[in-house]
């Protein structure tokens, strides 16, 4: 039996998704999932002559569902969750078990993330605060980039080369027992796209466990590279009010829904042309004016 399961969730990425896949199948000890959220693209036809567990979904059902779809194929007491806009190699994978197996306190493990060209994507993050939401609104983190209070973003360096447990980690790579999963009922799927990460976290850490990075582990993501920001920002913003609502109740996430209006109005005066239709579309998300299916 394979010792991780990598499930990987694709949406019309049939330029990065081989890439991925032919990553980890030159690992011994690993399955590769595939879940396809039914892409126009023929995401699965750019790996159809390779050893991997591909389940088409007749819908998009979105990111948490898609995740859960696939974890529920596989029976490996390790869960690899990857975008397939991401690559890993086995020594970092193996890197990852080994904190799960020496701490069974670890419910979750993450590497090292690295933009494709070397430099280090900013990965661990502190719980949503409504200071932080209000201080980015108004740029505060870029004048005062080391406070925490002004970011969600860990931004220093040193934090990068030591393990550790940070609040919440991107999802983008992230390695979860499958005990534990089974515990929480899986990614929680009433978020669609964004969110689910820091939901997931939340949810780790709720129930005793930790949730730990590790850096002598990499991956190296390309970071969206066919996303657009019209469609990417209000989702991002729908993402993170759902996540308040459910962990904070209504009271705090209208507070917040005024200060990532806020934030989208800023960036909306304040940003580039090519992001001001997403951040137009965000504000109205945020005002309740504008409602995104699913």
């Amino acid at each position: 039996m394979s010792t991780v399961d990598v499930v990987t969730v694709s949406y019309n990425n049939a330029g990065e998704l081989r890439r991925c896949v032919d990553a980890v199948l030159a690992l011994q000890g690993v399955t590769m999932i595939v879940v396809d959220n039914a892409s126009s693209d023929g995401s699965l036809d750019a790996i159809a002559d390779r050893d991997v567990v591909a389940i088409s979904l007749p819908a998009n059902v979105g990111f948490a569902a898609g995740c859960n779809v696939g974890w529920r194929h596989g029976r490996s007491p390790y869960v690899l969750f990857l975008n397939p806009d991401a690559v890993i190699d086995g020594n970092s994978i193996n890197r990852l078990v080994t904190v799960l197996e020496e701490d069974l306190h670890v419910g979750a493990v993450a590497p090292k993330i690295r933009n494709d060209d070397g430099s280090l994507a900013y990965s661990l993050r502190r719980f949503p605060r409504v200071i932080s939401d209000y201080a980015q609104a108004l740029f505060l983190h870029r004048i005062f980039p080391r406070q925490p209070w002004t970011d969600e973003l860990i931004r220093d360096p040193r934090c990068y080369d030591r393990r550790w447990t940070p609040e919440w980690v991107s999802g983008a790579c992230l390695m979860v027992r499958r005990n534990v999963l089974e515990e929480l009922g899986g990614w929680d799927e009433r978020f669609f796209l964004f969110g689910e990460d820091i939901d997931l976290c939340k949810r780790i850490s709720d129930a005793g466990h930790t949730v730990c990075f590790e850096p002598s582990a990499e991956c190296l993501h390309l970071g969206g590279a066919s996303s657009e920001k019209q469609t990417v920002l209000p989702l991002l913003i729908k993402g993170r009010i759902r996540y308040v609502e459910i962990h904070h109740g209504p009271l705090r996430a209208t507070v917040e829904r005024f200060g990532y209006g806020l934030g989208a109005l800023t960036r909306v005066i304040a940003g580039g042309r090519a992001a001001r239709r997403g951040h137009i579309r965000s504000l109205l998300v945020a005002m309740w004016i504008l409602r995104l299916d699913p």
